[in-house]
């Protein structure tokens, strides 16, 4: 499908626009300045001005582009999205027109030096009040196209006029001052326990680990595994001499594997940029419903309703330049490879970049990319150069054939499971209920007892061949989706059983349930009252005399939900925080708006800027200026009066670590209890 190619690029742009919108608060580097006017029109009817000079070179796509097409838009926040209506969106001056190659020839429409768009719109209110929001648009200068935003308000006077600025939020020091605790220092708790170590080096292995299985699994679909032979033969077979055949075999495997690393480096410049981007990635609700689009695309794809291609003409570029008797020829060669089979490890790969975005957190993030990219690369390139060095090995690999079909189809499956995964992300954060634990449990039990059914021959693809007999292989394959099928079932059930252990932290917690939040307790979960504001934890904390625990989680955490069912559930640590702290749980990626006073610019001392427009906002915020840290979990224990009590600590799967942890918090309180009271 030629649009296949449009879908993805606008999905990488989604991802630019979406991590941007949430952190940036500087205007758009390419723009110079912009201008905000409001005419009144009629009672209650406005016409807004939005006028941008835009620097030479660049052009800055119309209003008049299709809503699927790069364009500019304006976007209100919630509470201004209530007020008023947009009944039309336009172009002041005609925009110039032309086809742009970089986005397949598409005509677009777009402006050079300056630009002028006007929203109408219709108050639905009696009253006249501020309007907040923010001017979406792309620009565009030779091979880049990058999302931007620049934030507005929009104030009301008395007599129903509307003066525009730029600017959503106005810095509130106050606020600000709210956020940043003065008693909290990191380098004196009372008890030099816990700290924050090397939780992401493992994190890092465990992502290189999963990318080498990805790679794996690659091998294995049609538009690589004919390759291996065909490949290596020719490397073999073409040399002067075995030695220099295995050399140039091994150099290709090596440049398989460096291009795939070379696919991470955006995100080191990206993470320099702005830390937090990793976290957004996996906690942004538009990212999160590209994601699970992306994967059915790719499912359908596998599927065998079409295949996913980047253009034909890039191929053709690097085989051109493939010269078989250098360096940089082989090097293109690799490249060509890379670029032929996107068609089967394009959804794997994006498989595994989405996952390890996932599970990135702060300035670990694009190191984890790199590491899942670098085990993608090694396996895909292994068995190149371990078929040069033993090419009678050659004579043992299967023949090409309708497994592999079969290999696409069950991938398929697995894509369609990954997507729901992440539309789950984005019914937690947002809340909607669409996606209850239950839910998600019958509908991967759907879609792996198809699997199972598939394996075994039950339901085919109108492309399958025909299944004769059923190979051990298979039948294997096909009793071990089945019995994870058997295995998931208790998860809908309202039963001690459905605390499933390997699905902990990926499935939606056992709160969000079909049958009320109390179930959680009566399936294991821990039960102390969780307080989600800080302030009001504090104040509990102060009333009773108790030390606090306070847990940096997320609705889409996966390290928080398996340290919620597999270490609180335990008998010793749920007694010691039951008993001994107050637990304050503050969700940094709720998405939950404050009200409209309440939402400010904050300005840190290091210089950069954050809106704080959600519950997210706030305490992630909060998180970062006091603990330096961006990751979830994150634990620490503090005195009501807001000292350190022991060092925070971050995912600790250990239940006996994490117990000796709250254990010394509970000796560092009654040392301030003894001192007060002396």
């Amino acid at each position: 499908m030629k649009y296949i190619v449009s879908i993805i690029t606008a999905f990488l742009l989604l991802i630019g626009f979406s991590t941007k919108a949430q952190e940036t608060e500087s205007a758009p580097i390419h723009t110079s300045s912009w201008e905000f006017t409001a005419e009144k029109k009629a009672q209650g009817e406005y016409i807004l001005k939005f006028k941008a000079k835009i620097e030479p070179g660049w052009k800055l796509m119309a209003a008049s582009m299709g809503d699927d097409e790069p364009n500019s838009r304006i976007v209100f926040d919630s509470l201004s999205d209530t007020r008023v209506k947009i009944q039309a969106l336009a172009d002041v001056s005609k925009p110039l027109t032309a086809k742009e190659p970089l986005l397949d020839n598409m005509e677009i429409k777009y402006f050079e030096n300056a630009a002028e768009i006007t929203a109408t719109v219709k108050y639905n209110t009696d009253s006249v009040k501020d309007l907040r929001g923010t001017v979406n648009y792309f620009i565009l200068k030779g091979e880049e196209v990058l999302p931007e935003e620049v934030p507005f308000t929009f104030t009301a006077d008395a007599s129903g006029n509307l003066a525009g600025k730029t600017g959503g939020l106005e810095e509130n020091v106050a606020a600000a001052a709210g956020l940043k605790r003065p008693t909290i220092d990191l380098a004196n708790p009372i008890i030099k326990v816990g700290g924050i170590g090397n939780e992401g080096e493992s994190s890092v292995w465990l992502i290189f680990v999963l990318g080498f299985l990805g790679g794996l699994v690659a091998l294995v679909t049609p538009c690589v595994f004919p390759m291996i032979p065909l490949t290596v033969s020719f490397f073999t077979k073409s040399a002067q001499d075995r030695k220099s055949g295995i050399f140039n075999a091994s150099m290709y495997g090596f440049f398989i594997f460096l291009i795939y690393v070379l696919f991470s480096l955006p995100f080191h410049i990206a993470g320099k940029a702005d830390s937090a981007i990793f976290n957004n990635i996996s906690t942004n609700v538009w990212l999160n419903l590209a994601f699970f689009v992306v994967f059915v695309v790719f499912a359908l794809s596998f599927f065998g309703l079409f295949e996913i291609t980047l253009p034909s003409g890039l191929a053709s570029k690097a085989d051109s330049k493939a010269n078989k008797n250098s360096l940089v020829g082989i090097f293109f060669m690799a490249l060509t490879l890379v670029v032929v089979s996107f068609s089967c490890t394009g959804p794997i790969m994006g498989s595994l970049l989405a996952g390890a975005g996932s599970a990135a957190g702060g300035a670990n993030g694009a190191w984890m990319l790199t590491a899942g990219m670098a085990g993608f690369g090694i396996a895909l390139a292994l068995p190149f150069a371990l078929f040069a060095l033993f090419p009678n090995w050659l004579n043992s690999l299967p023949k090409s054939g309708g497994w592999l079909t079969s290999v696409k189809v069950v991938l398929g499956f697995v894509e369609v499971a990954l997507a729901i995964k992440f539309l789950s992300n984005a019914d937690l954060v947002t809340h909607w209920g669409i996606l209850h634990r239950e839910t998600f449990f019958l509908i991967w039990i759907i879609i792996f007892g198809l699997t199972t059914a598939y394996l075994f021959g039950l339901i085919k693809f109108p492309h399958d061949s025909p299944v004769k007999k059923l190979g051990k292989v298979r039948i294997f394959f096909g009793i071990l989706f089945g019995a994870f099928t058997l295995y998931l079932i208790p998860g809908i059930t309202n039963t001690k059983y459905a605390r499933i252990r390997l699905m902990s932290g990926f499935a939606p917690p056992m709160s969000y349930s079909w049958y009320g939040h109390h179930t959680a307790t009566e399936k294991g979960a821990v039960e102390p009252d969780i307080i989600n504001e800080y302030e009001k934890g504090l104040a509990l904390a102060k009333e009773k005399n108790m030390p606090v625990l306070l847990d940096f989680t997320g609705w889409a955490c996966v390290n928080c939900r398996n340290m919620e069912e597999n270490v609180w559930t335990d008998p010793e640590v749920h007694s010691l925080i039951k008993d001994n702290y107050v637990l304050i749980s503050l969700y940094t990626d709720d998405r939950k708006k404050l009200g409209e006073n309440d939402q400010f610019l904050f300005k840190s001392d290091e210089g950069w800027s954050k809106k704080i427009v959600t519950i997210g906002d706030k305490y992630a915020t909060f998180q970062r200026v006091n603990f330096i840290n961006q990751s979830q979990p994150l634990y620490v224990l503090i005195t009501p009066d807001e000292r350190l009590l022991t060092l925070p600590v971050a995912y600790t799967p250990d239940i006996q670590e994490y117990s000796n942890w709250l254990k010394a918090g509970l000796e560092g309180w009654k040392k301030v209890s003894n001192t007060a009271q002396k």
